[in-house]
């Protein structure tokens, strides 16, 4: 979950025009935008570590820089307390992933529910993946357990791939959930079109790091990338909830 172009660039960081100090938000975003303009931070706030403070990017990364902008860094931050152990950094990913991901409209995604779900989870999917395809076999199963399953869109080969017409036919159909299950079982599914949101979805998952598929987000931003049997998925699922 890391922009390789910019952090490519933090060996230029010493040639970046520093703010005159007084006001770190204004300092931490002009080093960082003379690295990258377009980098997309969404804020600035002090950390638990006294005199660093955190840069939330969109997509849930995390950075750290000093109250000047002079020093960055890219790493996790742990807390020692009373014994335990805690990586703020991926606490502060996830809540950031969370949100983001169960803000998603619910008439956006292919979504197959119990009747009283316990739990969800948020699955980027690509209909031709075989894992994808052997996750999708044990939905039932998952449901049973109590998890809702959230079908979102990634297609791995790219937008205008065939992939990517396959989850367009998916997403316009009149029935979605028997259209996924058709492509999972590796039939065709009539050509459909509509204004649908495949683009939009491939681009988030991009976006929070997702490189392959299924990659599976739990209720509370956490990613498990990659297939796990439903009984040992919905037991993690279930205690992240």
């Amino acid at each position: 979950m890391r922009v390789s172009s910019f952090f490519a660039a933090l060996a230029l960081v010493a040639a970046a025009p520093l703010a005159l100090a007084g006001d770190p938000d204004h300092a931490i975003r002009q080093s960082l935008t003379a690295l990258q303009p377009d980098l997309p931070i969404e804020s600035i706030a002090e950390s638990p570590l006294k005199g660093i403070y955190q840069v939330q990017l969109k997509g849930g990364r995390v950075l750290y820089a000093s109250e000047s902008g002079e020093f960055l860094l890219q790493g996790y931050l742990y807390q020692i307390k009373d014994g335990a152990v805690s990586n703020l950094t991926e606490q502060a990913e996830a809540a950031a992933i969370a949100k983001q991901i169960n803000a998603l409209p619910r008439d956006e995604m292919v979504i197959f529910a119990p009747k009283q779900p316990k739990t969800h989870i948020t699955v980027f999917t690509d209909t031709d993946c075989g894992y994808c395809q052997k996750l999708h076999s044990e939905v039932a199963e998952l449901n049973r357990l109590g998890v809702e399953v959230r079908y979102v869109a990634f297609p791995r080969q790219g937008i205008n791939s065939p992939t990517y017409q396959t989850m367009v036919n998916v997403w316009c159909a009149k029935d979605r959930q028997a259209a996924m299950t058709q492509a999972k079982s590796r039939k065709s599914v009539p050509a459909a079109s509509c204004d649908n949101p495949v683009e939009k979805q491939y681009q988030l998952g991009q976006m929070i790091g997702v490189q392959g598929t299924p990659a599976i987000i739990l209720a509370n931003g956490q990613m498990i990338p990659g297939y796990q049997p439903a009984a040992q998925l919905a037991k993690v699922a279930l205690q992240a909830n």
